[in-house]
């Protein structure tokens, strides 16, 4: 709690506005730790003499909803601590709500794990009410609680009278008290939960004032559109109407989405934010990523950022070490630029079932300092342009240390 403490004391300073300036005096203690980790060799006499070395901003770190680890995601203290850590890039993913404005949230329909809505009286509002969780007469969760609360359910005015917490929810709960409380992880136990939420517009003020680029996500509607006369095209523009009606520069921005579609709209009616579009590939699985002739057809269409999930971009060789996977090598050969998702989002990792971002890497990581091998090989051998990470100080040590701007 200490560190998080000095850290709140520090967002109260201003921040500089540039890459490759000084926001702190020296490395955040995450990464120390993981460098502490490693085991014996170059990797580790290389970061380590880093250590007590200035931190400086780098966009090669891109904070993923923020620093999602320890605050509430896409919130005021999320954004603020991502700056502070030295994040170049900071994410607004954005949705909308009933009356049609703008809103930072990671889904249309995630209120009710990441707000208090269900403590307060919007709770009547939300497409599905809260219900408790089901248990046999032995005990036994039979079915888990439930609840639905979707950002075009409320007006911006009601929106704005929320808080932000940590993404999660109690599955046994009786209550929407419990259900609410239940987001809190090792993880995170040492952060604050309690977050001011964010419109878009404000995310672009306030991004400005740190000095840092944009990276928005338009996030897929789960309402049916067009929504009360707003097509999917009509939104897309929204989201670029606001940066420019705040006067950012296309340069400064790096607009994103999951679907193929967006991404065509922005390259044929706003070519300067277009042109540094983000691909996000939804693969889940080795088996549905594209193969090189269709990475070679992104790049024909347009598309110069390719960003797929770690997972997609490293394999193991016959000696046991991370290597770039055929994915990765077909889409440098297609001349695609890479960025991916998402460091530091996986529980803890020594388990022998790591999850989601290293199901390619399994046998190779033992440990959590392991991340820091992923992202040498990443950025070294793979050639990432950059990363999102939900603790960005582990990535922008990294760059700092191995010379990444």
């Amino acid at each position: 709690m200490r560190h998080c403490t000095l850290l709140l004391l520090a967002l109260l300073v201003p921040l500089p506005g540039l890459a490759g300036e000084i926001v702190a005096s020296r490395a955040d203690a995450r990464p120390v730790a993981l460098v502490a980790g490693l085991a014996p060799g170059p990797l580790k006499t290389e970061l380590a003499a880093c250590i007590d070395a200035p931190v400086r901003r780098t966009t090669f770190a891109l904070g993923h909803r923020g620093a999602p680890l320890r605050f509430p995601e896409h919130t005021r203290e999320s954004y603020l601590a991502a700056a502070a850590q030295g994040a170049g890039v900071i994410e607004c993913d954005v949705t909308f709500t009933h009356d049609k404005q703008l809103v930072c949230r990671h889904a249309q329909n995630d209120l009710h794990t990441t707000t208090d809505i269900l403590l307060t009286p919007l709770a009547a509002r939300c497409t599905r009410p809260f219900q408790p969780a089901v248990f046999d007469r032995a005990g036994t969760l039979v079915a888990p609680a439930t609840a639905e609360c979707r950002t075009s359910d409320i007006t911006l005015a009601e929106f704005r009278t929320l808080r932000g917490k940590h993404d999660g929810f109690d599955p046994g709960a009786v209550s929407a008290e419990q259900f609410v409380r239940g987001g809190r992880t090792p993880a995170n136990a040492d952060g604050i939960d309690s977050g001011t939420l964010m419109t878009h517009a404000e995310s672009i003020a306030l991004f400005r004032q740190l000095g840092v680029q944009m990276v928005p996500e338009l996030k897929q509607p789960v309402v049916p559109m067009p929504f009360d006369g707003m097509t999917q095209h009509d939104f897309a523009q929204r989201m670029l109407d606001e940066y420019r009606a705040a006067g950012v520069p296309p340069d400064q921005v790096w607009p994103q989405s999951f679907s193929l579609e967006d991404i065509r709209y922005w390259l044929a009616r706003e070519p300067a934010f277009g042109r540094q579009a983000v691909y996000l590939d939804p693969a889940e699985q080795v088996r549905d990523l594209p193969d090189a002739a269709a990475l070679r057809q992104l790049h024909a269409q347009g598309v110069r950022i390719w960003a797929p999930a770690i997972f997609a971009l490293l394999a193991v060789d016959e000696r046991g070490r991370l290597v770039p996977s055929p994915a990765a090598l077909d889409a440098r050969q297609a001349g695609l630029e890479i960025v991916t998702w998402s460091l530091e989002r996986s529980g803890t990792l020594h388990t022998g079932d790591n999850g989601f971002y290293y199901q390619t890497i399994n046998p190779a990581i033992t440990g959590e300092s392991d991340v820091l091998r992923v992202l040498d090989v990443l950025a070294r051998q793979v050639g990432i342009r950059a990363i999102f990470s939900d603790w960005p100080a582990t990535a922008v040590f990294y760059a700092n240390c191995t010379g990444r701007r």
